[in-house]
């Protein structure tokens, strides 16, 4: 095989389990034994019958014998089941764990640039696939090995020149193996590559098909999945020609030993040089190495489907995060909250170059809506801006103006290229990311919720606590929605809070932030879908946070920022405009217009 370089992912599975497998492999190997064994008695009742020296005690005593034998093979195989199959699914289970841990610690960037689909196939499929190289792979390979080695050594005990005739087909079998399982494996990766898509593709349709029937699409959407699904079998037609054709050899030449050894063979038997019982044995013997000669092409069949899905989930697991902690980060265990941006400038990755740190998967476009067309064109450009601890920090402007950008740049979703960041003095490069974010409470502008109860998505993991759990719930203006579900806080929201309104996932999302009573608070729009009253509500409890802890908002609605201690008014990563609020309305620029549009809107004053 041309890729063993994966193979590191399961040696320690295998280290780990190495006395069950060693256990599971004596128990298989004395299991072929027990079936060597098998031959040989019927050899002693074939030639006692041709020698009509057979009655039934000694018919008896042979059928005993193979019962006993059978027995001892049915618990021997339990036992090798048990150990090597049950070895497999610890290799998957820790495989696949493994993964997800991986999965995690990645940067935003490399989100931007793979599909959910494409994650979801490796997490399954690519698994499965390695569980069943490793399992039922691992059995047929030692029984092609130890079972056809013995049944060869019975066979030249019995006759060395018959041996060498059923021999003479194995060297091509050897030739085509190695040629198709290079084409095997080189099929494999690509009919895995479709299957990703394809399950992207499914899963995109499911997650958004109120929008599909809204809009009268659903014969769009199946005929997108009726293109992607014939481009999967059209794959997997090309994968079955190459294994279509390559089992129907290798059955092939396996009859063309047992040809031989019948003309060669019967031909001994006559001349009395072998024993019928001898004949009968040996041709026992050739359908044992049968099987492992077949065997050769489902072990290639199950080990390259494997090796194609290891280096597959190999390619994820040797991505390295962008960003992560420095040799030398700095545990923190609380902070003020003073925040500083120091000449930062920042510009997402170009998807239209090449000058990128992620490679595009085979077939997988880079695609990032955030994204822009043009190299070095800065979102944030020199922004500099000091946020005293305990101050109320507005963030204005237009869409695309760099508002989420900001507040993803100081929770280090994305690094700077140039400039620093600092809180309390330290650099946040230098502050152990995990110990960072902890510091940080960040309400999204899109609320996503789990699947669960609402207050599975409050708690989030944390720790119960009944009173400040109330306490938030009136913070986020909950309690009244909570009074009208059925089940009250114990409510399913269903799979991203399908049940519920946008206003609603709005308000569970600001309590999980609330509830984390983090020294920073960001909020990214969050009166964005709430109507007025619920907006009022929502502005007071952030209110009521000034001076308590480190505040920024970034929101297009004046409302929500009007009473911050300082606003800014970004433009192109730029600021255009910066005081307080009666301050940019003195200067009539966008945030005084903005705020004028608001307020007739508010009171009725703009109509279509």
């Amino acid at each position: 095989m041309k890729n063993m370089r994966s193979i590191h992912l399961i040696k320690p599975y295998f280290a780990q389990q190495r006395r069950r497998i060693a256990t599971g492999i004596l128990c298989l190997m004395a299991v072929d034994v027990l079936q060597l064994f098998i031959p040989r008695v019927v050899k002693w009742a074939v030639d006692d019958l041709a020698a009509l020296d057979l009655d039934m005690p000694k018919l008896a005593a042979y059928a005993g014998y193979i019962i006993a034998i059978a027995v001892a093979m049915a618990v021997l195989r339990f036992f090798w089941r048990r150990f090597l199959i049950g070895t497999s699914r610890v290799v998957e289970e820790g495989l696949r764990n493994r993964l997800f841990a991986h999965i995690q610690t990645l940067s935003a960037p490399y989100f931007d640039r793979r599909k959910t689909g494409d994650l979801m196939a490796h997490a399954t499929n690519d698994i499965n696939n390695i569980r069943m190289a490793v399992g039922m792979g691992v059995v047929a390979l030692t029984d092609a090995i130890f079972l056809g080695s013995a049944a060869i050594g019975f066979m030249l005990y019995i006759d060395p020149t018959l041996t060498a005739y059923a021999m003479i087909p194995m060297p091509v079998i050897i030739v085509f193996t190695r040629i198709f399982g290079a084409k095997m494996h080189r099929m494999y990766t690509r009919v895995q590559a479709t299957f990703s898509e394809m399950t992207e593709m499914a899963r995109e349709s499911f997650a958004g098909i109120r929008i599909v029937r809204a809009f009268n699409r659903e014969a769009d959407e199946r005929r997108k999945l009726k293109d992607i699904s014939r481009q999967y079998i059209d794959e997997n037609i090309r994968l079955v020609n190459i294994t279509g054709l390559f089992f129907p050899l290798m059955v092939f030449f396996t009859n063309i030993s047992l040809t031989i050894v019948i003309l060669f063979g019967g031909r001994q038997a006559i001349t009395a040089q072998i024993t019928p019982g001898d004949f009968v044995a040996f041709i026992s013997y050739l359908n044992m190495i049968m099987w492992p000669m077949m065997a050769i092409g489902w072990v290639t069949n199950l080990i390259q489907r494997g090796m194609a899905s290891l280096d597959r989930i190999n390619a994820i697991m040797e991505t390295e995060p962008e960003i992560r902690d420095v040799p030398d980060a700095q545990p923190v265990d609380t902070v003020e909250g003073h925040v500083r941006f120091e000449n930062v400038s920042f510009a997402y990755a170009p998807f239209a170059s090449g000058k990128t740190n992620l490679p595009d998967p085979p077939g997988h476009p880079a695609v990032n809506p955030y994204r822009t067309k043009e190299l070095n064109v800065n979102v944030i450009d020199s922004f500099s801006m000091d946020i005293p601890a305990g101050s109320v920090f507005g963030i204005s402007g237009p869409p695309g103006s760099g508002k989420t950008t900001l507040l993803n740049l100081l929770t280090r979703r994305y690094d700077t290229q140039s400039g620093k960041i600092t809180i309390d003095g330290m650099d946040i490069k230098n502050i152990r990311i995990n110990d960072l974010h902890c510091q940080m409470a960040l309400v999204p502008q899109e609320p996503y919720l789990f699947s669960g109860t609402i207050r599975d998505n409050i708690l989030f993991g944390a720790k119960p606590d009944e009173g400040l759990l109330e306490e938030t719930i009136q913070k986020a203006a909950l309690d009244e929605t909570l009074r009208m579900l059925p089940r009250g806080i114990d409510t399913q929201v269903g799979e991203r809070g399908v049940v519920l309104s946008g206003g609603q996932k709005q308000r569970i999302v600001l309590a999980r932030a609330l509830f984390r009573e983090c020294p920073i608070m960001l909020f990214d729009d969050p009166i964005g879908q709430v109507d007025t009253e619920t907006a009022s509500i929502i502005i007071r409890t952030i209110r009521e946070m000034a001076g308590k802890k480190t505040i920024l908002i970034a929101s297009h609605r004046i409302a929500a920022i009007s009473y911050a201690n300082r606003i800014i008014v970004l433009e192109n990563g730029t600021i255009v405009e910066k005081g307080t609020h009666y301050q940019l309305i003195a200067q009539n620029g966008y945030y005084a217009r903005a705020e004028i549009l608001q307020r007739l809107e508010t009171t009725g004053g703009v109509t279509e």
